[in-house]
């Protein structure tokens, strides 16, 4: 094969992998039934005058399904992370008992639970829309190689036809797991 074409098949891997990863990475902090320290992936503290994720500054754990425990490295930061958990507006709110902080995760409502699948099929749809946008980009360079035969050109853009494909059925499977995450009562 073309060392022209192969480059362009890599790259547009490269590129439907991280329509893969950055689907997960949002799947991630939509909130399914049951607690997990993602949840509070967003939350910002203001640690000595910068804001600084909650995970470089607290231990945080779900002892189980319905709390998350958030164990500051330093005392002194139980109000800085109370507050900053309030100012991610979440929906959550965080007990303070002097050591650590507790959360308890309500449990969803089926109105909720529809919304949140409606959010989670629209992260997949974009991912598609990311995938299809490399398969353009792909074939659209495919094209426009000039030292390459016809038939080489056709069977690039069918290998790319296929990762496509392949990439597609991957975001439906992870949605379908996600929508699955969400239901379940």
């Amino acid at each position: 094969m073309n060392e022209d074409i192969q480059f362009i098949l890599d790259t547009t891997k490269e590129a439907m992998d991280a329509a893969i990863k950055h689907l997960e990475k949002q799947l991630v902090n939509i909130r399914a039934g049951k607690a997990s320290p993602a949840m509070l992936g967003s939350v910002m503290v203001n640690y000595y005058g910068s804001q600084t994720p909650l995970n470089q500054v607290a231990n945080v754990n779900t002892p189980d399904g319905r709390t998350i425990s958030v164990q500051p490295w330093e005392k002194g930061m139980l109000q800085e992370i109370e507050k900053g958990i309030q100012l991610a507006n979440l929906g959550f709110n965080p007990m303070n008992n002097g050591d650590f902080i507790i959360i308890n995760v309500p449990p969803l409502t089926e109105e909720r639970r529809r919304d949140l699948a409606k959010q989670a099929k629209a992260e997949a749809e974009d991912a598609k829309i990311g995938i299809r946008s490399a398969r353009k980009d792909a074939n659209t360079e495919i094209k426009k190689l000039e030292d390459v035969s016809e038939d080489l050109q056709k069977n690039a853009e069918i290998d790319v036809q296929q990762m496509t494909d392949k990439y597609v059925i991957k975001v439906d499977q992870i949605l379908e797991v996600k929508e699955k995450e969400i239901m379940t009562v």
